[in-house]
């Protein structure tokens, strides 16, 4: 079964078994979390598909949290040519790695 869940502002496809990183969630590792917003669900051939308006009801994926990390630091460097400035920043996102383990619509 696939479904497409909302968390952070981005939408994810989802199967069962799938591992994916999403942006920081509160809970802590080996936690269960259960995602609510399921925006569709679909069997394996996509033959019964059932989308929400704007979610499914009743519907729910749980995962399991597999790690907290940060990501690879971004550069980022701003400029003004002939003004003498010159600004360096980095920055590194919070992320969680997840492990999808059941869909039920």
């Amino acid at each position: 079964m696939k479904a497409v869940i909302k968390t952070g502002g981005k939408q994810y496809l989802v199967g069962e078994n799938d591992v994916l990183v999403v942006d920081k969630l509160p809970e802590a590792e080996a936690a269960k979390v259960t995602f609510n917003e399921v925006l569709l669900t679909a069997d394996d051939e996509g033959k019964t598909v059932t989308l929400g308006t704007p979610t499914v009801a009743e519907a729910k994926v749980e995962a399991e949290v597999v790690q907290q990390f940060k990501d690879d630091k971004l550069r980022v460097f701003k400029m003004r040519r002939r003004k003498r400035y010159r600004k360096s920043m980095g920055h590194r996102q919070d992320l969680t790695k997840i492990k999808i383990v059941s869909i039920t619509a």
